[in-house]
């Protein structure tokens, strides 16, 4: 078995890093020259056992694919390249939805790559952690239990621990979502409304993300796992969290480092639009899409919730 990881950001040179314990990794990035000292990654070495290549061809002759590009890079790298990715095992690390299709990355493989096998790796973890070796646990989902089973067996290390489920809606929507969840988090914390505030947050926020995901078809227990409250439990109390951090300069009225990739912004407009579709009551992801936007202040934004029909839990 020979694994490639497409995309050297942080997560997908965090994911070289910890897979190179099992043995030699191929990172694909656009741009190599910074050598084997990535600046996403920063403190960070690369091993000898990774190599490193700008040739996409090179990198998807290996048998399993980690597609780590952010989730709205998606659909324009898959119609270029899908010929090279169809047939192989394609594990999606992204986590929001496609602002074009409103879908998530599973559905966009599958589309583009009918022959693979299609997996989504998600949960609670930062680059960092996983680059330093810190025991992090992962959902790994994927519809076929077999090809799950040897992904789990092939990709966990003594540090990285994989859990499997066939729920591939319910994974890839807690991941998404929960990004979203964690700006509206950082802007309550920015704006000085307090932890108890943040916790309203949280809570009533796993409420939305368990309702349009139950509705999409995933099973409530996955939300409860590790792809769903554990992972928005991680993101919307962690300084760590691009998410979280943005919502807090939202909420701050302070200016973000506009390189830096924050998914649930896009996410939050594409959750918006899904949920009209549906019928579904977002609130909070309403807001936070109206809040990234500029359709909305903070002040707003605060009034909203509190005003919210009171009523049963």
């Amino acid at each position: 078995m020979t694994v490639a990881i497409l995309g050297a950001g942080a997560f997908g040179t965090a994911l070289a890093v910890a897979l190179s314990a099992n043995g030699p990794v191929t990172l694909w990035a656009r741009d190599i020259g910074w050598g084997r000292d990535n600046p996403r990654l920063p403190g960070v070495t690369l091993p000898p056992t990774i190599r490193i290549t700008d040739d996409l061809a090179t990198a998807t002759g290996a048998d399993t694919l980690l597609l780590a590009l952010p989730a709205q890079a998606l659909g324009g790298f898959l119609a270029d390249h899908a010929p090279l990715l169809d047939g192989k095992r394609l594990v999606s690390t992204a986590k929001g939805i496609d602002l074009s299709h409103l879908t998530g990355p599973s559905v966009l493989l599958s589309e583009a790559c009918p022959r693979a096998t299609i997996a989504v790796l998600t949960g609670p973890s930062f680059a960092a952690d996983i680059a330093r070796g810190l025991p992090t646990a992962l959902t790994l989902a994927c519809a076929d239990a077999d090809a799950s089973r040897a992904l789990q067996h092939d990709l966990s290390t003594p540090v990285l621990r994989l859990y499997r489920t066939t729920d591939v809606t319910g994974a890839e929507l807690g991941g998404a979502l929960k990004n979203v969840i964690a700006i509206a988090a950082g802007v309550a914390i920015g704006a000085g409304l307090g932890d108890s505030a943040r916790a309203a947050i949280i809570t009533r926020g796993f409420a939305e993300m368990t309702r349009l995901a139950t509705h999409l078809g995933a099973r409530p227990e996955t939300l409860t796992g590790l792809s769903g409250l554990g992972d928005l439990t991680l993101t919307c109390t962690s300084a760590q969290s691009r998410n979280f951090r943005y919502g807090q300069a939202l909420g701050a009225r302070q200016p973000f480092d506009a390189t830096t990739t924050v998914e649930g912004a896009a996410t939050a407009r594409a959750v918006a639009a899904l949920a009209r579709r549906l019928g579904q009551d977002m609130p909070i992801a309403a807001m936070v899409a109206r809040l990234t936007e500029g359709r909305m202040t903070v002040d707003d934004a605060a009034l909203h919730l509190m005003t919210r029909p009171l009523k049963e839990e």
